[in-house]
């Protein structure tokens, strides 16, 4: 039992991981498949839009089919696909591969922090959930750098990496969830899809589209009003994971102690005045700072919305994988909305996404709260 409660904290890693494991090698992937460095740049989407868009519905499936078989053919599955990108002869079949592995990853994530919030007292949820979102972190935060490691040897051993690790927390399984559910009679996908969850959802697609989803931005602005180089911004940009990772624990008993709900507010309004201030302080190293302390923020957002939809009041794999999508939806949709706006004028770029995470996230969290009583 214990191992297979560690490997859920281990497959909390996995995921980010695989969705990051791209970045630093795409001069690697365009030199192997004679595509444009751009071109290459689609690998991370190939792998996030499926991801997205499958757990709309993964969450109730799994309920459906009994989380632990669920969980184990997602990982059956995420070892096919990483052997299908090791294999790869043509840019075509990369990416099947890497849109697979999305897939894959969308039946695992939100089953198994179903399966943490059944396996753990409701008390102790919120810490539960910390470490969940530290190892998250800690896999969004080291995939570039282990991918960039594999690429100065051959990129495809990373691939071979995932997938001995999928393999093996395949083998080892979850606690539990081994049959359908059944109380409450046959879950459905309209329940998942309930205007709470939905209201969850974006809460979570604000609070991570408006706050650790705009790295891109911050390195445009490091780039341009710092003049730092690539390797540099790749440096600064990790200190909002690191962050994250070391207070991750931390923020969990707090939400424990004081109550999701406070500490999503707490994130969000902390957040929204971090961004700003990274919009228009002129010191890099206040910079750095401020961006390392969204980390805090953010994870204040991400264990409090998680705790909500996974609490007494809340859903099982349908509501978090709904949750879920929606909080990668508002990540994706970020650089497309502010992109053209930072080249128009780059305060307003960040002051906007600011404003929508201190205001829009509580005024959703209140309605929420007001049509739950």
């Amino acid at each position: 039992m214990a191992l297979r409660r560690a490997a859920l904290f281990l497959g909390a890693f996995l995921g980010p991981f695989g969705g990051g494991l791209t970045a630093a090698m795409l001069p690697e992937l365009g030199a192997d498949f004679a595509v444009p460095t751009a071109t290459a740049s689609v690998s991370i989407t190939a792998y996030l839009l499926p991801f997205a868009g499958v757990m709309l519905v993964s969450g109730t499936l799994g309920d459906r089919w009994g989380r632990g078989r669920t969980v184990v053919a997602g990982y059956a599955l995420y070892v096919v696909a990483s052997l299908v990108c090791v294999l790869a002869v043509s840019w075509p079949v990369f990416l099947a591969g890497r849109a697979l592995q999305g897939t894959a990853n969308a039946f695992t994530t939100p089953l198994l922090l179903a399966a943490l919030a059944a396996a753990v007292e409701p008390d102790r949820l919120g810490r539960a959930l910390g470490w969940f979102g530290s190892l998250q972190a800690a896999g969004q935060t080291s995939a570039p750098l282990f991918g960039g490691l594999a690429a100065e040897v051959d990129w495809r051993w990373a691939f071979c990496g995932a997938a001995v690790v999928a393999l093996g927390l395949g083998a080892v399984g979850i606690p539990g969830g081994s049959t359908p559910a059944t109380g409450g009679g046959r879950p459905r996908l309209r329940t998942a899809w309930s205007p709470p969850v939905l209201r969850l959802g974006l809460v979570a697609g604000i609070g991570w589209g408006c706050l650790a989803g705009l790295n891109f931005l911050l390195a445009l602005r490091l780039e341009e009003q710092f003049g730092l180089g690539a390797g540099p911004r790749g440096l600064v940009l990790t200190a909002l994971g690191v962050a994250g990772i070391l207070t991750a624990r931390l923020i969990g008993g707090a939400v424990d102690r004081l109550g999701a709900r406070r500490c999503v507010l707490a994130g969000a309004v902390g957040g929204g005045v971090l961004v700003a201030l990274i919009g228009v302080v002129p010191v890099l190293g206040v910079v750095v700072a401020l961006w390392a302390l969204g980390g805090v923020c953010s994870q204040l957002v991400l264990v409090g919305v998680n705790a909500l939809v996974l609490g007494p009041a809340g859903g099982g794999g349908g509501a978090v994988s709904v949750v879920q999508a929606v909080r990668f939806a508002g990540t994706a949709a970020s650089p497309v909305a502010l992109t053209p706006v930072y080249h128009a004028d780059p305060l307003v770029a960040f002051l906007a996404p600011a404003a929508l995470l201190a205001a829009g996230a509580p005024a959703v969290l209140a309605l929420d709260r007001a049509r739950r009583a």
